[in-house]
């Protein structure tokens, strides 16, 4: 059975989920992206180092967030969201959300030792191990879901 799925199951997964995809668009070119990411409403929170999505993302701040839980063929689930990239300067809110990123993400890490890039180390001078970290979030403005389920 395929169906639509209702505001509080797309807020239900894009909280269980952990990882998502980023569509971005500038200069003629699309770049879709996966992503660590933390939920809560209306705002999707990443972290990044420079690079290529980044530089998109503040050329055009117009991005597609999707996230989905596969089960099999014909059973899943799936959100596509569109929002506004902003990128976070406040220090303490980066700080905020860095710490519950990495309270999100640690814990189904196969290797719960340092990932300075990911700003997860024992070390806070390690953190982004000579990378700039970028804290920024998706204000997610309209989304639709949908599911198979047999």
């Amino acid at each position: 059975m395929l169906g639509k799925l209702d505001q509080t199951q797309m807020e239900t997964l894009l909280q269980q989920q952990v990882t998502g995809h980023i569509g971005c668009h500038a200069d003629g070119v699309t770049y879709i992206v996966p992503v660590n990411y933390v939920y809560s409403a209306p705002y999707v929170y990443c972290h990044s180092a420079k690079g290529k999505k980044i530089e998109m993302m503040r050329r055009n701040p117009n991005v597609c967030f999707q996230v989905d839980e596969i089960r099999s063929i014909f059973n899943w689930q799936s959100v596509v969201a569109w929002g506004i990239f902003e990128e976070v300067t406040d220090v303490e809110e980066s700080e905020r959300l860095m710490q519950g990123l990495i309270h999100r993400i640690m814990p189904l890490a196969n290797d719960p030792g340092d990932h300075p890039s990911h700003g997860i180390t024992e070390n806070d001078y390690d953190i982004g191990n000579g990378v700039d970290l970028i804290i920024y979030k998706i204000h997610l403005e309209k989304m639709t879901g949908r599911f198979e389920h047999h």
